[in-house]
């Protein structure tokens, strides 16, 4: 179960004077939060994470929490859409004058790239102090990379790298969902999960009301806890079959290197192969096998077009015995052969 009783963020702090949307913070016991923005970071992220910040002050009528742009160095920092955002104050001004303060970073595109000495540095200081650290989208990726994250650490990531972070650390627990908080870190898959992540952080400092009025402001109707799936399928997401469907899927996605048969999944889950498959036929269209298929092939794709890893380790890597027949399967599912989905397709297909 994930916890959602603590994202790792502190008790607001006294005398906070950080640079908000709105200037200076004016309330003493203002939650500060610095929020560092990488070059392709996604904007949705951004928003959805900060907005509920600025109307649960607005609700309540005094600065509740205040924050401020942390870029790499003080030039716009262009998001993975296309839109500059300028920062309030640079990594290197941060850390020589902030050191005590917790972190929250949002990452997007080709996170592998914006790695570097003085970050990885930053993280680990904090980390050593046990400061709370929070990753938004794809940073957990730099947390992993920096050995904030370690072994047997839970985490998530968002949906497009946690193939990828699952191979490449794969003494992490990664999670499927959409915040989990290990300890003083705090993951978040991003995009609308940061929203969902900051109105939780809402409700555990000003209580179960705020949270609610900011939800409606926002025309939310409701925001999900952390153990709550990404990668819920449409056709159960607001259905009463989920909690059944989703043992099953649950299982399917951890079991994608080793494939369990129907009649241990059904075993597993306390359900029949026959009812199993109704309920795939009524609310997926496809069968439990199919779809089973096609979560293997799904994070191959990913593993492909997000690692280095040849096409027979990514084969082995999602349950099949031989890279024939992984490519005979993946051409049937995506029209096309595994080596021809990324750039460097001919060098790897030849390993």
């Amino acid at each position: 179960m994930v916890e959602t009783a603590n994202i790792g963020l502190p008790a607001p702090d006294l005398d906070y004077d950080a640079v908000s949307s709105e200037g200076k913070a004016s309330c003493e016991s203002t939650l500060r939060l610095n929020i560092l923005v990488l070059p392709g970071f996604s904007q949705l992220s951004l928003s959805s994470f900060v907005e509920p910040f600025y109307q649960a002050n607005c609700s309540a009528g005094e600065k509740l929490f205040g924050w401020r742009i942390v870029g790499p160095d003080m030039s716009p920092v262009l998001s993975s859409s296309g839109i500059a955002i300028s920062p309030d104050i640079d990594i290197n001004c941060y850390r020589n004058n902030d050191e005590d303060s917790p972190i929250v970073i949002i990452g997007g595109e080709r996170i592998e790239e914006q790695k570097s000495r003085l970050l990885s540095a930053l993280l680990r200081s904090k980390s050593h102090r046990k400061l709370p650290i929070c990753a938004i989208g794809t940073a957990a990726w730099l947390l992993a990379d920096a050995g904030i994250l370690h072994s047997g650490m839970r985490c998530t990531i968002h949906w497009s790298k946690l193939a990828a972070l699952g191979e490449k650390f794969s003494d992490l627990v990664t999670e499927d969902c959409l915040f989990v908080q290990h300890a003083s870190v705090t993951t978040c898959a991003g995009e609308f999960a940061a929203f969902d992540l900051a109105a939780e952080m809402i409700r555990l400092q000003h209580g179960e009301d705020l949270a609610r009025r900011v939800c409606g402001q926002l025309r939310a109707d409701r925001f999900r806890t952390g153990n709550h799936c990404q990668s819920v399928p449409l056709g159960v997401r607001y259905t009463g079959a989920v909690e059944k469907l989703i043992r099953v899927i649950r299982l399917m996605e951890g079991h994608v290197e080793d494939p369990l048969p129907l009649k241990k999944i059904a075993h597993s889950v306390g359900l029949s192969r026959r009812q199993i498959e109704r309920l795939f036929t009524k609310h997926l269209k496809t069968t439990p096998m199919t779809y089973y298929s096609q979560v293997r092939l799904k994070k191959a794709r990913q593993l492909l077009e997000t690692t280095d890893m040849s096409v027979i380790e990514v084969a082995i890597a999602c349950g099949y015995v031989s890279s024939s027949h992984f490519s005979k399967a993946f051409k049937d599912h995506f029209g096309s052969l595994p080596s021809h989905v990324r750039p460097w397709a001919c060098s790897v297909a030849s390993r």
